[in-house]
């Protein structure tokens, strides 16, 4: 039985960390590095547990996406893993759940993340909606394109007015922006 729970960063001690850690090592195949890992804490975790085995993980930290003039206040999905053996038994839809519920209850006029593509299946099914628009960034030089993740990013809206095909650009960050 999974038991999933959700705290933020600073509620977790140092072997719960560890443990979020080195599942996302495994689980992406050793392609999460330092600077992944910094942008997936500060923020609120959903921790599926199986039988005091961590199982699954996913955050939420907030981030300002750039759209229509305005800057959204946005819960920006990160780091969500399964470990192997566990994958196809509703541990992701667990995670995202309770990922979800934050974001509804969060404060945030958007949802957003990058997609890998075989997690795309869960995240439509869950009603996240692929970005039709252009990608950007907003580098410290000014916004620069990221052609190489359209249709990559996926959005929840909650509230905002989203304009269909319009820009959609995320803050500077070190590492992957998206």
């Amino acid at each position: 039985m999974i038991d999933v729970r959700t705290l933020h960063t600073s509620e977790l001690d140092d072997r719960e960390l560890a443990a979020v850690r080195a599942l996302l090592d495994e689980a992406f195949e050793g392609d999460f590095s330092d600077e992944d890992w910094d942008h997936s804490v500060g923020g609120m975790h959903a921790l599926a547990w199986d039988g005091g085995r961590l199982v699954g993980h996913g955050c939420v930290v907030q981030r300002r996406l750039l759209h229509g003039g305005r800057a959204l206040r946005t819960g920006y999905v990160e780091a969500v893993a399964v470990r192997a053996e566990r994958r196809r038994q509703g541990v992701a839809s667990a995670v995202m759940e309770a990922l979800e519920h934050v974001l509804r209850r969060g404060g945030y006029e958007l949802g957003a993340l990058g997609a890998a593509e075989g997690a795309v299946p869960l995240y439509v099914g869950r009603g996240w909606q692929v970005w039709r628009g252009p990608s950007s960034v907003l580098t410290p030089t000014g916004i620069e394109r990221t052609a190489e993740e359209d249709g990559h990013i996926y959005v929840l809206p909650l509230g905002a007015e989203l304009e269909a095909g319009g820009e959609l650009t995320c803050d500077w960050r070190p590492g992957d922006v998206w």
